[in-house]
């Protein structure tokens, strides 16, 4: 059906004043009195709504009776009037109701709590909260694909379903075409008789087939889903997740990590630039100064400190941690908040950790003890980018691999990569759920998407 965007009546108002026009939404607010009825429409193209007017003499009770409800959804026909408080305004003329709704609309009232809200996600996209964080989330997306797109890089599809575990962590959700049974002797007969003929996963990471495509392409970046089967049930970890994956050829640990925050202010600034309406609401009613903490970032040069000097930072800070700090310990969020809320107050790379604590991957440093890895650490977050030089010495990675236990087999054409005309080479991971949390304020990561999956939780 023929109509116009909500949002093309708002940013193109003066050419369509005095003009007829046809608006297709759903029901926000509705008001009645003796002469007229006014209805606040959302059609989700923005977060303003259009304000339409109808002459109560014109349409009776029985006409406006399944519209003057919240939820209802319905198109209108009518001129579009200039409005010194609204903007711009609809004289209904002509109405069709799409879908009446009844009194056990959930949305009735105009806040509800983000808890409550979690119970119905089929419905919370129609809440001003929920429309600003998937603005930003489609922005933001966009964003990323322009960044890498005006630099160079390639986009690649990596598979979804794979042998392999990237981080060696065991946390890989199986997938299978085997209905229960006992039949199976073992779990090598089990897995041969498998569709694939071998025990398959979803992907932790396109990590490895990206390494893989830049050793012939160059520059390259995958964004899909990864999946991670471990139980942190809290508001930073997802089952499910999208994962922003570049990976660069001839770039060692200081090329990345200048990529890294070239790439961060680069998505910030568009974001701040084409979501203004979104952003003033998360500002006023998410979190306050959100929108300065942001142009921080913008006009800060990032930190860097060795994993080293993090340590001892933090145990001389006098701060009393729920987790102990020592060298060689896995740094939790709240040291991670310290560091950068704290102590240096801006986004911070931490570089050269441990490689006990570290993927087989990463390049090892001339000390034998640390790796060329960085973690990007943000304010209020804290991990937002892991990052590294990846290990492209094939005697040095196969002794990381055979010291993890890992199967060699699984990795033959992952390894071929460095027997074949190895290279220096680089990259990093970038959640994107977690960015838009960054972008937005939003405190727990189950609303950062659509239908967010955790343990417990589909």
């Amino acid at each position: 059906m023929k109509h116009i965007d909500v949002k093309k009546l708002f940013a193109n108002t003066a050419a369509y004043v005095g003009t007829d026009v046809t608006v297709c939404g759903w029901v926000r607010t509705a008001r009645d009195s003796k002469s007229v009825a006014f209805i606040e429409l959302n059609d989700g193209t923005c977060l303003r709504n259009l304000q339409l007017v109808f002459d109560r003499e014109k349409f009776s009770d029985a006409q406006l009776g399944d519209v003057m409800v919240v939820g209802a959804s319905l198109m209108v026909k009518g001129e579009l009037i200039a409005s010194e408080r609204n903007g711009c305004e609809v004289n209904v003329r002509e109405l069709t109701v799409f879908g009446s709704c009844p009194g056990d609309y959930p949305l009735q009232k105009k806040r509800h709590t983000l808890e409550f809200l979690r119970t119905i996600p089929h419905l919370r996209a129609r809440t001003r909260y929920f429309e600003s964080v998937f603005a930003v989330r489609d922005r933001l997306s966009f964003a990323i694909h322009n960044y890498f797109q005006s630099n160079g890089y390639k986009y690649v599809h990596a598979p979804i379903i794979t042998a392999s575990d990237c981080e060696g962590a065991g946390e890989m959700f199986r997938v299978t075409t085997h209905p229960w049974s006992t039949e199976h002797k073992s779990e090598e007969e089990y897995n041969a008789a498998d569709f694939f003929g071998k025990r398959v996963g979803l992907s932790v990471s396109a990590q490895l087939e990206g390494e893989m495509a830049a050793m012939g392409l160059g520059k390259i970046y995958t964004f899909g889903p990864s999946f991670r089967a471990e139980h942190s049930n809290t508001t930073r970890h997802l089952s499910e997740f999208w994962h922003v994956e570049p990976e660069v050829a001839f770039a060692e640990i200081d090329d990345i990590i200048e990529i890294a925050e070239d790439f961060i202010k680069s998505i910030i600034r568009d974001v701040l630039e084409n979501c203004p309406e979104e952003m003033d609401f998360f500002d006023q009613w998410v979190e306050k100064g959100l929108k300065d903490k942001l142009n921080h970032v913008l006009n800060s040069d990032f930190g860097r400190v060795t994993y080293t000097e993090a340590v001892e930072i933090l145990q001389k800070s006098g701060k009393e941690f729920k987790y102990p700090v020592e060298w060689g310990c896995d740094l939790q969020t709240e040291h991670e908040k310290y560091l950068t809320d704290e102590y240096f107050k801006k986004p911070l790379f931490v570089v050269d950790y441990p490689k006990e604590i570290k993927s087989f991957y990463m390049k090892q440093n001339d000390d034998g003890k640390t790796v060329a890895a960085t973690d990007l650490l943000v304010p209020g977050i804290g991990e937002i980018i892991g990052c590294s030089e990846r290990e492209w010495d094939m005697d040095k990675l196969l002794d990381a691999m055979n010291a993890r236990g890992m199967a060699l087999e699984s990795y033959r054409e992952y390894l071929d990569t460095r027997k074949f005309g190895s290279v220096p080479h680089s990259g990093f991971g970038l959640g994107l759920d977690r960015i838009v949390m960054y972008l937005t304020g939003v405190q727990n990561i189950r609303d950062t998407l659509l239908f967010p999956r955790s343990v417990g939780s589909i």
